[in-house]
């Protein structure tokens, strides 16, 4: 576990907006651009899937496992004896956003997010040798966390190089650990479900790649855009951060929310549409998180301190133009929320 008791208010300031990660588009250059210019406060380092095998959320952890290899088959990612070539695919789309960063943001003097997908995510995701997820064998997924964990760390290390002056966020996806954790996750057949991971397990293998980032200098957040994200794990498992689709959180997260923000937890908030669509206007694009304040229970002075917006999640899905309105609209919501953070109604939590 990590110390979050610190760590998020030195990172960044409130009333801000970030990205979930991923951009439609293939020129890392400009993708950095656009991100600096929308979100100046806390930009990210985009993730471009469009340009195809490697560049994929799941590829590009193949870029953080030191001394494994995974390739691309017909059914997807599978761990092989030896490095190929969709491998070195990923290892060079890598190479050139981390240029396109250096170049761009090189003299960025506040925090920078990066992401990487998760031990569970990645492990219900690729195939062993033989045919199956990695989620199915023990040693398997404790193999893909400590080697995740090493490629995290010199990640990081390497952004840090790179932005002298910048301060890191790492950001963990973790979209399929609900399913992990009930036995949701199909076998490779596809004719039943993996077995269901216990809290504990979970908790620890997570732990182990945020504990990593910590020890490497970043922040570490995770994000998990599902409906039912495991708040309390999450917070176990020493998460600074949460990044969560604000649109789908009901009353039955709130106890582990109130939780984790009396800890000092920051909250990122998905508020914005991640494909295209109408904007809501700016009462309306904030209403989910005045709700969940209120039922929480806190001043609401605290609350720019406490809540970052976003997208609901990645951008790639978008169109070029919508993109760039759905993080100016985030920019916009999280100045409001600065400004007038008053929700009206309510006491404070006692």
């Amino acid at each position: 576990m990590t110390d979050t008791a610190a760590g998020p208010a030195a990172a960044w300031s409130g009333g801000v907006a970030t990205g979930v990660g991923s951009l439609p588009g293939v020129d890392p250059t400009e993708a950095v651009r656009t991100v600096l210019r929308e979100l100046p406060h806390l930009p990210h380092l985009p993730e471009l899937p469009a340009r195809g095998p490697g560049a994929d959320m799941i590829g590009r952890a193949v870029c953080f496992l030191p001394d494994l290899h995974v390739d691309l088959q017909p059914a997807g990612w599978r761990l092989v004896a030896r490095p190929g070539v969709e491998e070195r695919r990923a290892l060079d789309l890598l190479a050139r956003d981390l240029d396109a960063l250096e170049q761009v943001a090189g003299d960025h003097d506040g925090p920078v997010k990066l992401q990487v997908v998760g031990p569970w995510t990645l492990a219900a995701s690729v195939e062993l040798t033989r045919g199956d997820k990695a989620l199915a064998d023990h040693a398997a997924v404790r193999d893909l966390a400590a080697a995740l964990a090493e490629g995290v760390a010199g990640h990081v290390t390497d952004v840090r190089r790179r932005l002298p002056r910048a301060s890191v966020v790492l950001q963990v996806d973790e979209p399929s650990l609900p399913a992990v954790l009930s036995a949701r996750v199909p076998t490779a057949s596809g004719f039943g479900a993996l077995r269901a991971v216990h809290p504990p397990a979970a908790t620890e293998r997570l732990g182990e790649v945020l504990a990593a980032a910590g020890t490497a200098g970043a922040v570490p957040v995770v994000h998990c855009c599902a409906a039912e994200p495991p708040v309390a794990l999450l917070v176990a498992a020493g998460a600074a951060g949460l990044s969560l689709d604000a649109r789908t959180l009901t009353a039955g997260r709130d106890e582990a929310l109130g939780g984790a923000v009396e800890a000092g937890v920051r909250l990122l908030l998905g508020l914005v549409p991640a494909v295209d669509t109408e904007l809501s206007d700016l009462a309306t694009t904030l209403a989910p998180v005045r709700s969940l304040w209120r039922r929480l229970g806190f001043p609401a002075e605290q609350l720019p301190a406490t809540v970052t917006v976003t997208p609901t999640c990645g951008l790639a899905a978008a169109s070029p133009a919508y993109a760039r309105a759905a993080m100016g609209r985030c920019r916009e919501a999280a100045r409001v929320l600065a400004e007038a953070p008053d929700l009206g109604a309510g006491r404070g939590r006692t």
